[in-house]
């Protein structure tokens, strides 16, 4: 058990956690319903920019999960508040979608391709050619690179697709800059989740189905960490790495509660 007894807020990975391919995984509607019934303190975190908050709680909602939009923090969210904390009313160049640019919008930047103080790439599905060019040539002449997180690949129903990560290394290629990354593993997005919601690493845990991901962020920013294996780890792969999570369940039904219910009876 280790820690999980102190624990009175969770952080929870989205996809591999509580769903996959759109369909919620077994016991992911429970555990949401019981954090929502005790009032614990809880995020949803997911590294995709692509989708507001309002989108994913609504693509949820879909998935027979009830996430309120507030519960949700995005790699998105996650960058538009360290941006926010580093230089208020800022200027940026943005290759993204609704996600990035809304989350930008609203903690005050303004969007612009006239010398910007930051180019901040985010997840599209519609990389532009002549989009990559003015990134490459705005950080050129001085703008600081920012990455809403750092996958390479994303899935999709045909297969791998290349993500943030390696469009960030394009540009990295053509301007020998590396840019600063917000989402997992930086703990920067762990942070920022944990202030969202007023929580302590202390007596925070973090459900994830990502070693390299989800785990290693968890271990350095200090929360418990919790492996499940409904997304793409397996034992092999925990085997790669050398650190553990602290526990290792085969998914979320696991953390769902059932003294409640014997206690009743």
């Amino acid at each position: 058990m280790g820690r999980r007894e102190e624990v009175e807020c969770w952080l929870t990975d989205m996809d591999g956690v509580l769903v996959h391919e759109n369909h919620a995984l077994p016991g992911a509607a429970e555990l949401l319903q019981q954090w929502e019934d005790s009032g614990t303190p809880y995020l949803v975190l997911t590294n995709n920019s692509i989708f507001t908050a309002r989108d994913l709680s609504a693509r949820l909602r879909a998935s027979g999960l009830n996430v309120p939009e507030d519960r949700i923090w995005t790699s998105a969210l996650a960058t538009a508040d360290f941006l926010k904390s580093q230089l208020p009313g800022g200027t940026a160049f943005v290759i993204g979608e609704a996600g990035i640019t809304t989350a930008l919008h609203e903690a005050g930047f303004i969007m612009t391709e006239t010398n910007p103080d930051y180019v901040v790439v985010g997840e599209t599905r519609n990389y532009s050619f002549d989009a990559i060019t003015k990134a490459i040539r705005l950080i050129g002449n001085g703008a600081r690179f920012i990455v809403t997180n750092p996958d390479a690949t994303g899935p999709s129903k045909d297969g791998p697709m290349p993500a943030t990560g390696a469009i960030a290394a394009l540009i990295t290629k053509a301007t020998g800059m590396e840019p600063y990354v917000v989402g997992k593993p930086n703990p920067m997005m762990f942070r920022s989740a944990l202030n969202k919601i007023g929580a302590h690493s202390e007596n925070t845990a973090m459900i994830g189905d990502r070693m390299d991901t989800d785990i290693v962020a968890g271990i350095e920013a200090g929360l418990h960490t919790i492996l499940v294996l409904t997304g793409i780890s397996d034992q092999a792969e925990i085997q790669k790495y050398p650190f553990r999570p602290d526990e290792i369940l085969g998914g979320v039904q696991e953390l769902v509660r059932k003294d409640q219910v014997e206690t009743e009876l």
